[in-house]
């Protein structure tokens, strides 16, 4: 049964187009289908639901000590006393412990066993991750997020060696030029700037918006680590690739950059992936 609902997903689905393969020089050095999954259809509520799910699985449970602003002698006066009744400490009459006081305890702390997780269902979050990856072969969503790329088709798909032959940034920014794809780091460069709120002063001075989704067979590549401190920039392989990458904010459609053999792994996954939906 499962593998008939997924045999029906991919009949839903419209064909993929082919792509041009670039190599080291920028040039075309072959076309490729790309894998039935680019095909699949766009569910923007799905992806955000699985964003969503994925995002807050990350967030650390925050709680307050029971006891924050409690630790106090004072008590109330009573009544005949023409001063409100409500606790002092002995002998100074300040009042404490009431959360107008203070040091006294917060009206309503963050609590320890607030849920803070949004649970999905597996195969829903299965189906938003390929749906992701989908939108990112549309021309149309890589626009709407505001990538600027001249290039004329996503994703950009490069040849292997490009992973053993680069090494230094100076040369991942030779080749991105010629693919089109470097005027989208310069925006995220532009567009650093410093956070508004506490958050300046907690570790997360600055903002620097999305730019480019590298997909390569190895993470710990030399092109991989030529690439991955420029501005904006996600390295992922094609086996542990998800939605926070494919669409950060929720918001699907991001700029990707694809090796040839992490073409044809994303192909693998998301194929058996669907069958078992």
């Amino acid at each position: 049964m499962a593998s008939k609902i997924g045999s029906m997903i991919f009949l839903l689905a419209t064909q993929p187009p082919r792509v041009p393969v670039y190599n080291l020089e920028g040039s075309v050095a072959e076309e490729v289908q790309l894998p039935r999954v680019f095909g699949l259809p766009v569910r923007i509520d799905l992806i955000r639901r699985a964003f969503l799910s994925e995002f807050t699985a990350r967030l650390q449970p925050k709680g307050r000590d029971p006891l924050a602003g409690k630790r106090t002698t004072a008590r109330s006066f009573g009544v005949g006393l023409g001063i409100a009744r409500v606790p002092r400490i002995p002998g100074l009459g300040r009042a404490a412990f009431i959360n107008s006081a203070v040091g006294g305890h917060l009206a309503h702390p963050p609590r320890v066993e607030k849920k803070i997780h949004e649970e999905i269902n597996k195969k829903e979050k299965k189906l938003a991750t390929a749906s992701a990856l989908a939108a990112t072969a549309r021309k149309e969503f890589v626009e709407k997020r505001g990538h600027r790329f001249p290039a004329q088709t996503v994703p950009v798909i490069v040849v292997d060696e490009v992973e053993t032959s680069i090494t230094r940034v100076k040369e991942a920014k030779l080749l991105l030029e010629k693919l089109g794809v470097w005027s989208d780091i310069e925006r995220a460069k532009e567009r650093t700037r410093i956070r508004a709120g506490k958050g300046k002063r907690r570790g997360r001075r600055y903002i620097t918006p999305k730019s480019i989704l590298f997909i390569v067979s190895n993470h710990n590549s030399s092109f991989a680590r030529a690439v991955a401190g420029l501005p904006g920039v996600d390295v992922a392989e094609p086996w542990n690739v998800n939605v926070l990458q494919l669409a950060p904010g929720g918001v699907p459609g991001r700029l990707t950059v694809i090796t040839r053999s992490a073409l044809e792994e994303l192909g693998k996954r998301f194929d058996s992936i669907l069958l078992q939906i």
